[in-house]
């Protein structure tokens, strides 16, 4: 328990002043007493009860000051509470292959639906954002807690050409530190050794969930984004998504995007707006999932590589993703326990006293 104004402590000082005075008060009253020859005969007719009960209402009394003193001083107890503060990004791939139809209607309508339920089914204090990604990537959410904006963003998906996965674990680390300041944006390099880190050793309650049907095809190195996570204890869960044979690819109007006209994905984004080397390998490549670097990106995090090749299983990873509760003190003003304590002893010893003087 702590005090909120401490310094009002000093008044319970107050009580041993009052109760020497109480004290000299009852010498000086019995200097004046009638003087009776035997003093001892005189307590021995009294009853057992009068010794003490003329003390009691004002050892109530100086009870309940001591309680209103104390909540005068604003107490306050420290509580730990569990409190869920886990930032949850999901990065998920609108390359122009998850419009593949081996998994019906195809790969990107069930990734919306399994995102979906997974924002509904999450605690309502989890924050989540959103990343999506093609030939590069964008922060289409920060962390919130708006449950309508996720889903509108989700709903709302198109597709472009390219897949930028180490570009998507970058963008989700920097929008982890807009909401957690023990993180550092991307960028800045932390990496002493370059070994992974101990899956029993600390990790950020943040976790980055990276959905992909594919392989790096543009921008950073997925690994050397992987390691920035693990420099920042941020573990990454992959998801490989898709058969291994993907059959025709079929997407809405609204999923294709308008770079199909030479525009950009989800609101304007070019094909063009990122560049940079990151392991291209022509046609094939572009549609196969590489799981040995998915693999390798949660080995590196402490995270956790998952494969899903329809709905169902989708929807299982989804539900199986984790969460921390960390234990958080809260703090809890209980002033008015010692003022309901004060008044009680106070009305208790006026009633006493008031009882006992209409029978003695």
């Amino acid at each position: 328990m702590i005090f909120l104004w401490p310094w009002f402590l000093l008044l319970l000082l107050l009580i041993p002043l009052l109760v020497a005075v109480y004290v000299w008060m009852l010498r000086r009253k019995r200097k004046f007493a009638v003087r009776y020859s035997s003093l001892a005969l005189i307590r021995e007719a009294m009853p057992r009860r009068a010794r003490w009960r003329q003390h009691l209402p004002v050892a109530l009394f100086l009870l309940a000051l001591a309680c209103l003193f104390t909540a005068v001083a604003r107490p306050a107890a420290e509580v730990e509470v569990p409190l869920s503060r886990t930032t949850i990004i999901l990065a998920i791939d609108v390359s122009r292959s998850m419009c593949a139809t081996d998994v019906e209607p195809n790969r990107l309508a069930v990734a919306q639906e399994a995102a979906l339920a997974f924002v509904e089914d999450n605690a309502a204090n989890t924050r989540i954002g959103l990343v999506a990604f093609a030939g590069f990537a964008e922060i289409v959410v920060p962390p919130t807690n708006d449950r309508e904006r996720l889903r509108q963003a989700i709903e709302n998906f198109t597709t472009s050409i390219g897949t930028a996965i180490g570009s998507a674990t970058l963008k989700s680390i920097d929008a982890i530190a807009e909401v957690n300041e023990a993180v550092s944006p991307s960028g800045y390099n932390l990496s002493g050794d370059g070994e992974a880190p101990s899956p029993d050793g600390f990790y950020q309650p943040d976790i980055i969930v990276v959905l992909t049907d594919g392989a790096n095809s543009r921008g950073p190195m997925p690994l050397a984004a992987a390691q920035q996570a693990a420099d920042r204890q941020i573990r990454v869960y992959t998801i490989g998504f898709g058969t291994t044979e993907p059959e025709r690819m079929v997407c809405s109007p609204q999923q294709l995007g308008s770079d199909a006209f030479e525009g950009g994905f989800g609101g304007g984004f070019g094909p063009n707006s990122f560049s940079g080397g990151g392991g291209g390998g022509g046609f094939r490549r572009f549609l196969m999932l590489d799981e040995s670097t998915l693999q390798g990106m949660a080995d590196l995090t402490g995270g956790d590589y998952y494969r899903a090749e329809d709905a169902k299983q989708l929807y299982d990873v989804f539900a199986n993703l984790p969460f921390e509760l960390i234990l958080q003190k809260q703090r809890h003003e209980i002033s008015f326990v010692f003022a309901i304590l004060g008044a009680i002893f106070a009305a208790c010893a006026a009633a006493l006293s008031l009882l006992w003087q209409r029978f003695p």
